[in-house]
């Protein structure tokens, strides 16, 4: 299992699973490929094509895998003070039992 901490982007390669653990608030991008997305704290699975995004939760645990080819995967912590409210604002809804409707899909 990788964890992730900083910015990283990081390739998936097809039929293989990649398990994830969130060290702190970050957006998952889609640079490339198809991807599904299972969190630890979701019943959904996601499937995501290039371009879309997902905000993430620290402490979430992830499986990440690609579709029919290698799909490309970044992820990026936020830099601005108005993001890293957000994400308080996120975990502290999260502990509170309260989710966001699309589980902070973004497409």
């Amino acid at each position: 299992m990788r964890e992730i901490s900083s910015d990283i982007t990081f390739e998936v390669p097809a039929g293989e699973v990649a398990s994830v653990r969130v060290a702190r608030s970050t957006k998952l991008v889609v640079r490339d490929g198809l991807v599904w997305l299972t969190r630890s704290d979701d019943t959904a699975d996601y499937w995501l094509e290039a371009g879309h995004t997902v905000r993430l939760v620290r402490g979430e645990r992830l499986w990440i895998g690609a579709e029919r080819d290698a799909a490309r995967i970044a992820f990026e912590t936020p830099s601005r003070v108005g993001e890293r409210a957000l994400d308080w604002l996120a975990r502290s809804a999260a502990r509170a039992g309260m989710r966001a409707a699309g589980g902070w899909r973004t497409v």
